[in-house]
């Protein structure tokens, strides 16, 4: 079993959440089911965007993105998520976040 988790920066706020919070009752089911599919091991529309981050493509709407890293084999941190019109600095973010992440472990 994967286990998901957000990152939690060290003001303790959650980029996911903020970012998940904001979304409209449909999209958030939508991400909500690829997240689960994710926790279930289902990779299928996943790539890797470098240094160990990952995206998840949900195909609604804008094209929502979920941004990630694995931290071993069964553990998954959630660290934002965005659009494909915001895709570039979404991935910026998230990318910095995940070596924050790395940094505080």
């Amino acid at each position: 079993m994967i286990i998901l988790q957000e990152y939690i920066t060290v003001d303790g706020s959650s980029p996911f959440a903020k970012w998940f919070n904001q979304l409209d009752p449909q999209a958030a089911a939508k991400v909500t089911v690829y997240i689960t599919r994710i926790g279930n091991g289902n990779f299928s529309r996943v790539e890797g965007v470098g240094n160990g981050v990952f995206e998840c493509k949900i195909d609604f709407g804008p094209g929502y993105r979920v941004y990630f890293g694995k931290d071993g084999e069964k553990l998954i941190v959630l660290l934002g998520g965005g659009t494909k019109k915001r895709q570039q600095n979404d991935i910026r973010n998230a990318l910095h976040l995940w070596q924050e992440y790395k940094k505080r472990k």
